[in-house]
């Protein structure tokens, strides 16, 4: 079996002292998702994560490896994708263009509407366990 390697990472903003997590929807499979891509030659997790969110949406993010959880599963095409997520927080009001040839859209939402629309249970997990770290980083009450 084929395994896959890609890194991304969970993308928030504070808006009215309100958590915001960034949500792309595929222009090709049409689910719900965070920004994230393949890892190429040379780059390590935290460099592919960085590229990845300026080609998708031409955020330029620093990363928080703080955080630092990994995704697995099998895809339809019969390969493994492992996928490393970190957390990076961006400006508020910051504008994206996002990548036409793979994203259909995008949106900000908070925890409660991004878990919901968010198409698969792991990333609905790795959203929580995220939800959690930023914020205690933050100083942002949790959630009840």
């Amino acid at each position: 079996m084929t395994t896959e390697y890609a890194s991304g990472a969970v993308v928030y903003q504070i808006h009215k002292g309100q958590l915001e997590y960034l949500l792309l929807q595929s222009a090709t499979d049409d689910f719900w998702g965070l920004p994230k891509g393949h890892v190429e030659a040379n780059e390590n997790l935290v460099e592919t994560a960085v590229r990845e969110i300026a080609e998708e949406t031409s955020l330029n993010t620093e990363i928080d490896d703080g955080f630092h959880e990994r995704v697995e599963y099998d895809m339809k095409n019969g390969h493994h994708k492992v996928v490393d997520f970190f957390v990076s927080r961006v400006p508020e009001g910051v504008v994206i263009k996002k990548q036409d040839e793979e994203i259909h859209s995008y949106a900000w939402f908070d925890y409660e509407q991004a878990s919901h629309q968010l198409t698969y249970d792991n990333l609905r997990e790795l959203l929580a366990m995220a939800d959690k770290y930023i914020r205690t980083k933050e100083g942002i009450e949790a959630r009840s």
